[in-house]
């Protein structure tokens, strides 16, 4: 559900008093742990460090962002693969595939000299 538009958009205030005390075009990190602020137009050009539960991932503002939040940037889970034996058979084909291939231009390239 959406917030209300007469209380307007929920942007933390201790991000913008960390702003105002950077020079515009700074590129050091700003670290912030409100995953739930909307991004303003203030906070452009700055790049942020959100929180994502173990460590502060950089966020580079950009025009297109305002209007989101922080926490649409800094995912929080780790995608590693889907398993199962197909999965293990399509890679090793795959490396195996790729090793031929080095190999075989290897040999073209010594074959040229």
């Amino acid at each position: 559900m959406t917030r209300s538009l007469k209380k307007g958009p929920y942007v933390d205030e201790r991000i913008l008093n960390k702003i105002k005390n950077k020079p515009a075009g700074d590129k050091s990190v700003i670290k912030i742990w409100a995953r739930a602020s909307v991004i303003s137009p203030e906070m452009v050009g700055y790049t942020f460090g959100v929180h994502n539960g173990k460590t502060h991932l950089p966020v580079f503002v950009t025009e297109e962002m305002v209007g989101h939040r922080f926490g649409e940037f800094s995912a929080t889970r780790k995608f590693l693969r889907h398993g199962g034996k197909m999965q293990k058979e399509i890679e090793q084909a795959a490396k195996q595939k790729e090793l031929e291939s080095a190999k075989a231009a290897k040999a073209s390239a010594e074959a040229k000299k």
